[in-house]
């Protein structure tokens, strides 16, 4: 792991992996439902991010911001916008194994629209979630709501910690919540739309301008 990427995972541990889920915000590094998780779920989960994080020899220039994870994508693989079943594709860059009791691993309908668009580029793109544990619905553990602005204000210093670590020369905000806490810390950033619920044309458009402004010379 580049010494940079092992800083900030030393920052995650202590902001983000230790704290406790709640009735409606689950935190995947830390917690299991003994009902959707096998043994060990959480740490699984912790190891595909630690994979995604050694997959980087060098600091990537293109950060992308994204809103939280959702039930089907980083809740079970661990690693944002993306699914346990990319994970366990020999053909993804990263690899990582199921922690879900399904008999096939969860797939994610936005995370397939974002790999398909920018695996090319990689690693040349860091992705995080403006808030890393899955705001769901009280009580019900496979639904997704918007996170609350506490909830955001509150990993402001993560995110600002992962904007030290890798000191990108882009950052996109990939929806509101993202670009408004960019806002709030004082980073700047171009904001595009997030893929999911009819915004993957937008979404398309916004990172294929932004990684063909990395093409250009000087």
């Amino acid at each position: 792991m580049h010494p940079a990427l092992a800083r900030l995972w030393l920052d995650a541990e202590r902001l983000c992996f230790s704290v406790p889920s709640t009735a409606d915000l689950f935190n995947p590094y830390r917690d299991a439902e003994p009902d959707l998780d096998v043994e060990g779920a959480a740490e699984i989960r912790k190891q595909n991010l630690a994979a995604y994080f050694a997959a980087f020899e060098h600091p990537p220039r293109l950060l992308l911001l994204a809103e939280a994870p959702g039930p089907w994508g980083c809740r079970f693989s661990g690693v944002p916008i993306t699914s346990e079943a990319q994970l366990i594709d020999p053909s993804f860059p990263v690899g990582g194994r199921q922690s879900s009791r399904r008999n096939e691993p969860y797939s994610e309908y936005s995370a397939g629209i974002f790999w398909r668009l920018l695996q090319p580029a990689f690693p040349h793109f860091f992705v995080w979630n403006t808030v890393p544990l899955h705001p769901h619905r009280r009580d019900e553990p496979l639904t997704i709501r918007t996170p609350r602005t506490d909830e955001v204000i509150r990993f402001e210093p993560l995110t600002a910690l992962v904007i030290e670590a890798l000191a990108p020369s882009e950052i996109l905000a990939v929806g509101r919540k993202a670009e408004s806490t960019l806002t709030r810390i004082g980073a700047p950033h171009t904001y595009v739309r997030h893929p999911s619920q009819g915004g993957a044309v937008a979404f398309a458009e916004g990172v294929t301008a932004a990684l063909a402004r990395f093409d250009q010379p000087g």
